[in-house]
């Protein structure tokens, strides 16, 4: 079964790719497959940052229905 798709999973797997391509220890048929692999996982994650810039960008929203500047605190 194949797992489901979470931002945090695809990050983890994002993060060993990278380290199985930097060591260079594997085919280069096995190299490709693994950068198309990160290569959609990266186009996944982006659609996910996307879905959730454009959420916060309506919370921000004014009573007038234009944009309000705020802070963003990231503590």
């Amino acid at each position: 079964m194949a797992e489901k798709f979470t931002f945090e999973n695809a990050m983890q797997r994002l993060d060993e790719i990278v380290k199985i391509l930097e060591r260079g220890e594997v085919p280069i048929e096995e190299s490709l497959k693994l950068f198309e692999e990160g290569a959609s996982l990266i186009k996944k994650c982006n659609n996910v940052l996307n879905k959730a810039e454009q959420k916060v960008s309506l919370i921000f929203k004014g009573a007038d229905g234009e944009p309000e500047e705020h802070p963003f605190d990231a503590e």
